[in-house]
């Protein structure tokens, strides 16, 4: 594999990773309410018998700071919707008042806050490790071709320096979103 796609292929894999946690990170609960924060939940629908996300199913919104408002589309799958808010952990207590769902968002004590941020950074780990694995594979790819006769010594050593260049930009980049996720959670 030549040098500049072997950088590309590392490069897309350690992006992914990134976006990844990202969105990982807008799934963590912090005092105001979003609807990131539910529009992944699975729910099982019993009369469609399948899973489906939420934001799948319904309208989401945020009428006010600290209030998620869930508006089915089918009026059916209420019950459904309800029980698989109440099985998420994201400790949350729906309540049904016609065809619609109201979440209060409660605001979170210092402790819950503390475990917040260490649920952040396990994330974030997963997240470097994803980064670095892409690396490893690169740079074994780049051996690889150098081993076979593809690529010179010294392409392989500029492919090397480049995807290390890159997954330490990647690293940087889960670390700021770690520092802004982290402010964001701990601000009461």
């Amino acid at each position: 594999m030549p040098v500049n796609a072997s950088i590309k292929n590392a490069t897309d894999a350690m992006t992914k990773a990134v976006e990844h946690a990202i969105h990982e990170f807008a799934a963590v609960r912090t005092g105001k309410a979003s609807p990131a924060l539910v529009e992944n939940i699975d729910v099982m629908v019993q009369s469609y018998g399948s899973h489906m996300k939420l934001k799948q199913l319904a309208m989401i919104s945020t009428p006010e700071p600290r209030l998620i408002r869930i508006e089915p589309f089918d009026p059916a799958t209420i019950k459904d919707i309800e029980r698989a808010i109440n099985e998420s952990k994201l400790g949350l207590n729906p309540s049904v008042e016609g065809k619609v769902i109201r979440l209060p968002v409660p605001v979170l004590s210092e402790e819950r806050r503390v475990q917040m941020v260490k649920t952040i950074k396990q994330m974030a780990e997963e997240a470097r490790v994803r980064v670095r694995s892409a690396r490893r594979d690169a740079l074994e790819g780049l051996k690889k071709s150098q081993k076979d006769g593809v690529i010179t010594e010294d392409d392989q050593r500029r492919g090397e320096k480049e995807i290390q260049t890159v997954t330490d930009k990647k690293i940087v980049e889960i670390d700021q979103h770690v520092i802004s996720k982290e402010k964001e959670v701990m601000t009461v």
